[in-house]
């Protein structure tokens, strides 16, 4: 296998000889100042399996084994989860802060992600029936003063559209940000949930079917279905408990600065990297 390892920072030669012997392998080729790939790496369970993650989290560097054959161009689709991924804001806690309430939400959401609250449809509803009589004015205030990009993101769209993969946001989110995203990143697909508005208030509903954890991985089944895609040539990125069905059914799933059970279930996990950590593990 290789194993890449990648770093925020430019990864100092004294790390080499330790990696080395915790990958049992002295092949090691230096991707740039940020990242290596120890070629021919030895993933077998053992204890320098135990001791290369501890040595990985003291050194704030992730890691990832990979195949030597697996190409970015292998796959045709990246589906991403919207907030805490994409974007480093949690949409809902951020329009509830405009009314006052934003811990009560946040706490919500988190033990939600954390996968505290199982019924991820009962936590929207929650959630949303909270924001109901907010001027609907709250939403572009959101996405024009606190709405960001993740580190990385759009270097790692540019490199897989230049791979020929395209590109799907799902998110439990709301189609407010989904849709302004698709048009600022060039996004081919989308989905998420559609708050109610009337009378420029916002009702405290949704309307249609929640984007909960099972409709994401449907989502991402049926986009793949309509570009001739077999599952196992996706890629999806998530953080929260509700991306793990659809992190399940891609080839590749990554968990991106994810709560701790979405880091046991994924292929790969980036604690500290950005988005584009990607395009470095082919």
């Amino acid at each position: 296998m290789h194993l890449i390892i990648q770093s925020l920072t430019p990864i100092d030669a004294p790390h080499y000889a330790a990696l080395a012997t915790l990958a049992r392998s002295q092949h090691i080729v230096a991707l740039d100042s940020h990242a290596l790939r120890i070629e021919d790496a030895d993933p077998a369970p053992g204890p320098w399996q135990t001791e290369l993650s501890a040595y990985c989290a003291a050194q704030a560097l992730d890691y990832a084994w990979i195949e030597p054959e697996r190409k970015l161009a292998d796959f045709g689709l990246v589906a991403m989860d919207m907030d805490s991924t994409l974007i480093t804001i949690e949409c809902i806690d951020e329009i509830a802060d405009y009314g006052g309430f934003k811990a009560e939400v946040a706490a919500i959401t988190e033990a939600s992600m954390r996968g505290e609250i199982k019924d991820f449809n009962e936590s929207l509803t929650r959630r949303v029936a909270l924001l109901k009589g907010l001027d609907a004015g709250v939403l572009e205030r959101v996405y024009d003063e606190r709405l960001a990009l993740s580190p990385g993101a759009e270097r790692m769209l540019a490199g897989v559209r230049a791979a020929g993969l395209k590109t799907l946001l799902v998110s439990g989110g709301f189609t407010f940000f989904t849709e302004k995203l698709r048009e600022r990143l060039g996004l081919d697909f989308t989905r998420a949930n559609t708050l109610e508005i009337v009378a420029g208030k916002l009702t405290g509903r949704v309307s249609g079917e929640i984007v909960n954890a099972e409709v994401k991985a449907r989502t991402l089944r049926e986009t793949c279905a309509q570009l001739g895609l077999a599952p196992s040539r996706a890629i999806a990125l998530g953080d929260g408990s509700n991306d793990l069905q659809m992190m399940a059914a891609a080839g590749l799933s990554v968990a991106f600065r994810a709560k701790p059970v979405v880091r046991a279930a994924a292929s790969v996990a980036f604690n500290y990297v950005g988005l584009d950590g990607l395009l470095r593990l082919f």
